[in-house]
């Protein structure tokens, strides 16, 4: 288990970080489309609808404790860069009780936490029937699931982004045999691809707590006293919270802008469904260089290393960057390809190259916002972060009822690149106050 800053920040390194998450999040679109297709063969719409609004609804359910993931990385890398070991473990140990509680109410508020689901996304009743099935079995995964959440952040922590990608590759692989078996071998339909999830996710976790065997050969990881300390779980509370406002927040934006969109007809709203797509490209590639800056910066900022956290953050920026620029160029080549892959409707496909231009700038009006939101997760600034996401929220809503009464659609895409491009303005304005809490910290 690392506990200090092992070699000097490089390209090599930050690269070694983040290539493997970049790989890990392009196996996550898959799954989904496997899922899909195997309750396809079916032959008919009931259980693929069925599937998709139960992996939707507990999905949302789940997203809730993305938290855990940042906090863990930021608090962690900290704790890597100041020697201190034992926290290093109390912190994994503090995530592992977090999922384990909070799964278990889940579990146990089961049908009235669907009942609430449904009342706010509605479905025929074959179809609702169908996706209780899949959820009440998939339900009884929910702490492995939300743990996957803190292991994961525990280790980009650590720079153990190779084991993320590992276990990810497994889970996913598992899924995959274990869908094409239980549904097209067995027969079982819908339930069956909820099994083959329900193992997934449990195998995912072994294999995860494998990984991070180092952390249970330090007695700390059972010293209580240290795992409740109230001053580090005051803390962890106040990372943790502000990171769920902020995330919050940043929802909002994506489900108003598809609620907006669909008033501008069915046409409209399923373009802007396909190039969100390409918006969820853009995050996954991006996500890399942030989880380097995640890692690099709260070892920085634990060691007390203002030097190393500004290199730190300037390497990841500068491939932040240059993977931007990559993805412009690769969405204005290709961009109209991807359109007609994704829909066959020529109405959609002319619709959706209406508005390509926004998705085409837009890794470069976001690349900031995604860098910067790793460095503040990692410095632990997580209060800075919700701020700055409640003036991009403001001036977002402010775009909007000004852009959109006179352009359409297309004021409702600038509105988007404009929230984007606030968050990292903001951000950037808070830097400075960042590297000087790291000659304080």
């Amino acid at each position: 288990m690392t506990t200090k800053t092992p070699t000097p920040v490089s390209h090599r390194r930050v690269l070694a970080i983040a290539l493997p998450i970049m790989v890990s999040n392009a196996t996550v679109p898959i799954l989904g489309a496997v899922d899909t297709g195997v309750v396809g063969q079916m032959g008919t719409a009931a259980p693929i609808g069925a599937v998709g609004i139960g992996a939707i609804i507990l999905g949302a359910i789940y997203w809730m404790f993305g938290f855990l993931r940042m906090g863990t990385t930021g608090l962690a890398s900290q704790a890597i860069g100041a020697g201190d070991k034992g926290e290093v473990a109390a912190l994994l140990t503090r995530a592992l009780l977090i999922a384990a509680a909070a799964g278990a109410v889940f579990i146990v508020i089961q049908i009235p936490l669907f009942w609430a689901a449904f009342q706010v996304s509605p479905a025929s009743p074959e179809v609702e029937s169908l996706a209780r099935d899949y959820m009440r079995i998939r339900i009884w995964s929910a702490p492995a699931a939300i743990a996957m959440f803190g292991i994961t952040g525990w280790l980009i922590a650590q720079e153990r982004t190779r084991a993320v990608l590992v276990i990810q590759l497994w889970m996913n692989g598992l899924n995959i045999l274990l869908d094409l078996w239980f549904v097209l071998g067995l027969g079982w339909g819908v339930s069956g691809v909820a099994f083959a999830t329900f193992l997934a996710e449990w195998s995912g976790l072994g294999l995860g707590l494998w990984f991070c065997r180092a952390a249970f050969r330090v007695p700390d990881w059972r010293n209580w006293v240290q795992v409740f300390d109230r001053a580090r779980l005051l803390h962890m509370g106040q990372v943790n919270g502000n990171i769920l406002i902020r995330s919050f927040l940043l929802e909002i934006i994506l489900v108003s802008f598809l609620f907006l969109g669909a008033g501008f007809g069915d046409v409209t709203l399923a373009a802007n469904q396909v190039l969100l797509q390409f918006l969820m490209i853009v995050a996954h590639a991006l996500d890399g260089f942030a989880f380097a800056a995640e890692a690099l910066v709260g070892q920085a900022m634990g060691a007390r290393q203002r030097a190393v956290l500004r290199r730190s953050a300037m390497l990841a920026a500068g491939w932040s960057a240059a993977g931007a620029i990559c993805l412009v160029v690769f969405f204005a080549l290709f961009g109209g390809d991807l359109i007609d892959m994704m829909t066959t409707s020529a109405q959609v496909q002319q619709e959706a190259r209406s508005y390509l231009f926004y998705l085409t700038v837009m890794p470069v009006a976001a690349a900031a916002a995604f860098l910067l939101d790793g460095v503040f997760i990692g410095a632990t600034r997580t209060r800075d972060m919700r701020n700055m996401m409640v003036v991009s929220f403001v001036i977002y809503w402010v775009a909007v009822l000004a852009l959109v009464p006179g352009f359409g659609n297309h004021g409702l895409w600038i509105a988007m690149l404009i929230s984007f491009v606030a968050r990292g303005i903001t951000l950037a304005l808070r830097y400075p106050a960042l590297e000087r809490q790291a000659d304080l910290a």
